[in-house]
């Protein structure tokens, strides 16, 4: 019974096999012959050949055709047809009818496409049309050009249908614009869209190199979306890595999502975040969500600047301006703009604030809104200050309004000085002179020779100078002017031992480049009038 069962379905497969399979037949030919004892089973065709299977036709200039296995073997001006769509042309051609596989030899060009509409153009010198599968492929080298770019590779495939190909090993696409290289590519025709399955690098000579292993590039548009940490290089040294990257080259933009990376070698400066921006006119760039900014144009004092949002671009200076201005040195600088919850780390000094502005034209730091600077044992703050860098190293520091300098001795000892504005200059990353001006003000702890402290002394002037040394006060150059009094320390009345701005915010400054990321309560402070601010 159960012989008899397979007997039955095997009867059906092959009825249903030989329906499929369909005939070749030949339509013409100047002579026909037979040799059996050199070509056995075979029809001997020569001039002017032409055979038909399906929808296909194959001319050529003699061929072996071989009836009862429904194959044939062509030589000489090979030309396939199938439809009006697709064309091949070699010097030799295998076909079998049974499995619809076309293997040409020899100079071999496959035409997809109508003339009129710039078809895709295949060559090599191995080729197999699979009909069945609707598929060509080579194995030995090919190339296929459409009407923008140029593909090789060692094996690639092509599928007339969805006009989708395949190349592997050597794969080089050479567009009027740019030059892509990689192990591995997928690219279509049609869309002109290359799918990145490997890694894979596209130059844009002496201008953009693109490094990714994943992703897709439209070579039509220059627009592409590029996966797993991929980097996009300009020759100006200027680069933009992250972990997902929408990239318009066309416009010269860029959007990054994840650990991104925005390097800029000419100005020595990288910028982080999870999500960012750039734009290559202008070279601005914006981050967001954990941003920062590390400056290491000097190589000694590298700074770490954190906020919730920051912004990087080149301002241009007009010629015009350059000349009526012998300040500026350069057509165009940087200028850094930080937003919101601002953290400054160097080792040479630390800042907060709620928003800064550096200007490159004068390396000057502008931070605004309570900020506070701390350089060694000194605090500095006021409702704005000013930091001016020179040669990579802070060279002074300025408070403007509410101004109030804290040097702290020890647990309980603080001298002071508040203004209408403070200038404290460093050497080295230290506070050597401090000057004070409008309205100065001063709560200073002299020592005696032998150590410990003589007492407070409480002084107002229009304007006093601070000497500093080791991190101490040595003197205090005041002016005529100057009023106040001198308090043991057993004798000091309430309120003579701190200014009415006074606060020490130690736990709020930034201690290392890590610690920028540490979000601290804001406080309120007391201004010159003796109210808080908010």
């Amino acid at each position: 019974m159960n012989g008899l069962l397979i007997l039955f379905f095997l009867s059906i497969f092959n009825s249903q096999f030989s329906i499929s399979q369909t005939m070749v037949y030949l339509e013409r030919a100047d002579n026909l012959s037979f040799d059996e004892e050199r070509i056995a089973n075979a029809q001997i065709l020569k001039g002017d050949v032409v055979f038909r299977h399906d929808e296909a036709l194959m001319y050529c200039d003699s061929a072996y055709f071989y009836e009862g296995t429904n194959s044939l073997d062509a030589f000489g001006h090979i030309r396939f047809v199938q439809g009006d769509t697709l064309k091949g042309f070699g010097e030799k051609l295998f076909y079998d009818g049974n499995t619809k596989l076309a293997r040409m030899r020899r100079n071999v060009i496959l035409i997809h496409g109508r003339e009129e509409e710039n078809p895709t153009v295949l060559t090599t010198d191995s080729l197999n049309y699979d009909r069945h599968a609707g598929i060509a492929y080579y194995y030995s080298g090919g190339e296929i050009r459409d009407s923008l770019n140029t593909l090789t590779s060692v094996l690639g495939n092509y599928r007339p249908k969805t006009k989708q190909a395949t190349f592997s090993h050597e794969v080089i696409l050479t567009n009027p614009k740019f030059t892509l290289t990689g192990d591995t590519l997928l690219y279509n025709t049609d869309t002109k869209v290359a799918d990145i399955v490997s890694p894979t690098t596209i130059v844009y000579e002496e201008e953009t190199t693109i490094l990714s292993s994943r992703g897709w590039y439209n070579t039509a548009n220059e627009q592409s979306m590029l996966l797993d940490r991929s980097v996009v290089e300009h020759s100006d040294g200027k680069s933009m890595t992250g972990d997902t990257i929408y990239y318009d080259k066309a416009i010269g933009f860029g959007q990054v999502l994840g650990h991104m990376a925005m390097n800029d070698t000419a100005q020595h400066a990288t910028l982080y975040g999870e999500y960012g921006e750039m734009w290559e006119e202008g070279s601005r760039g914006f981050a967001t969500d954990s941003a920062l900014m590390v400056d290491w144009s000097d190589s000694l004092h590298y700074a770490y600047i954190h906020a919730d949002t920051l912004f990087t671009e080149e301002v241009f200076y007009p010629d015009s301006l350059i000349a009526a201005d012998s300040t500026i040195t350069d057509s165009t600088y940087r200028r850094v703009r930080a937003y919101h919850g601002v953290r400054v780390y160097r080792d040479d000094m630390q800042m907060v604030c709620d928003s800064m502005v550096y200007l490159g034209s004068d390396s000057t730091i502008y931070l605004f809104t309570d900020p506070i600077c701390w350089s060694e044992n000194q605090q500095i703050s006021a409702d704005s200050m000013r930091v001016y860098i020179i040669n990579g190293t802070v060279d002074h520091a300025v408070g403007i309004k509410n101004a109030l300098c804290v040097m702290n001795d020890t647990l309980e000892i603080y001298n002071q000085m508040s203004g209408k504005e403070i200038t404290a200059y460093l050497i080295d990353g230290e506070v050597k002179t401090v000057d004070v001006s409008g309205n100065a003000l001063t709560v200073y702890y002299p020592e005696e020779e032998g150590g410990g402290y003589i007492g407070v002394n409480n002084t107002e002037s229009s304007y006093i100078r601070v000497y500093v040394e080791n991190q101490e006060i040595q003197r205090i150059r005041f002016t005529k002017e100057t009023t106040g009094a001198l308090y043991p320390l057993d004798q000091i009345p309430e309120g003579a031992e701190r200014l009415a701005l006074f606060f020490w915010e130690e736990e709020s400054r930034p201690v290392n480049k890590d610690d920028v990321f540490r979000k601290v309560p804001k406080k309120a402070r007391y201004t010159e009038q003796g109210t808080k601010t908010k």
